[in-house]
């Protein structure tokens, strides 16, 4: 493993600072800033397409049949070819670099149970057909951005976070929400090279308001059929006005709290990786621009474009009152 040490820098992005074809993993960067090293591994996105496509027709995905959601369209952008979208993928559970995809067929999803809990009225745990079958499915295409300034849209199968809250019934002193990720030391092994502790299981949090947000959404499916292990199966958090980093994967866990909850990222360093993380192109990360972002959509790699990043990734008119 080659080490790297790259000076802070506002006027690149990190997926400009390597050799044509590779990118930097931000997830390879936190070790440094948090006093732990630092590791990186470059990787061609598109240099195992065919051993990816032949995995893929091995899968076994049910079709979602599901009602297109026409209020949730992105009309500027075409959906990210799923090719790209199925082997270009963060899961820091199986790895620290995009091709992850290999390893994340290791985890288990069945049987798959959610637990949903805290300060409610009503507690349950949902198998996961039972939550494909209680609350209609629905299909919506959402922008994605990553932190590390990539971008894709993406058709996501599932149903309104805010169709739970209404299931379980928060409690008055309800505020926040916290989604734990599927964890087995034996199973999600993290990144092959850190130093010092990683404050498994990966969690993260919502205000309850914004999880109530029209936009909030449990996805259980994408491109019309249930999720691949690599994107987060059987279901995981959308919220397309933050970072992708929010979106917490494989989840097991959903508590209902009072107080705001530690979340993955946060904990490891809290100046790069705020609580909030909504988009924001006007406020940078503290190595690179967020005012631009790599467009990854369903030409080549090479025809991937450089696109203007939008408040709350244009999402605004839903969110911004949220924050005001």
């Amino acid at each position: 493993m080659v080490l790297f040490k790259v000076p802070p820098s506002y006027s690149i992005s990190e997926n400009m600072v390597t050799a044509e074809r590779s990118y930097w993993n931000r997830r390879k960067f936190i070790q440094t800033v948090i006093g732990a090293g630092i590791g990186t591994a470059l990787v061609g996105c598109q240099s195992k397409d065919d051993k990816y496509a032949e995995l893929r027709k091995t899968l076994d995905l049910p079709d979602l049949p599901a009602t297109k959601n026409t209020a949730f369209q992105v009309g500027d952008r075409p959906i990210t070819k799923e090719l790209f979208a199925g082997q270009y993928n963060n899961f820091y559970e199986f790895g620290g670099t995009k091709g992850i995809w290999q390893n994340a067929q290791n985890l288990p999803t069945k049987p798959w149970q959610v637990e949903v809990g805290g300060l409610v009225n009503n507690p349950q745990t949902y198998d996961i057909d039972d939550l494909k079958t209680k609350f209609p499915l629905e299909e919506r295409i959402y922008r994605f951005r990553c932190v590390e300034a990539w971008s894709m849209v993406l058709p996501w199968t599932g149903f309104p976070m805010r169709e739970l809250i209404k299931a379980v019934e928060p409690k008055n002193n309800a505020k926040y929400v916290s989604f734990s990720s599927y964890y087995d030391e034996n199973v999600t092994y993290g990144p092959s090279f850190h130093l010092g502790s990683l404050p498994w299981p990966y969690t993260e949090g919502l205000t309850i308001e914004e999880m109530n947000n029209d936009l909030a959404f449990f996805a259980v499916g994408i491109y019309g059929h249930d999720l691949p292990k690599q994107h987060g199966a059987p279901i995981r958090m959308v919220v397309p006005w933050k970072y992708g980093f929010k979106g917490a994967k494989s989840i097991v866990k959903i508590e209902f709290l009072a107080e705001q909850p530690k979340t993955y990222w946060n904990t490891l360093d809290s100046n790069e990786y705020k609580f909030e993380a909504n988009v924001e192109p006007d406020v940078p990360h503290p190595r690179w621009s967020q005012a631009t972002e790599k467009f990854i959509g369903n030409s080549s790699e090479f025809g991937w474009e450089l696109k203007e990043t939008l408040p709350y990734n244009g999402y605004g008119e839903y969110v911004a009152a949220l924050y005001s």
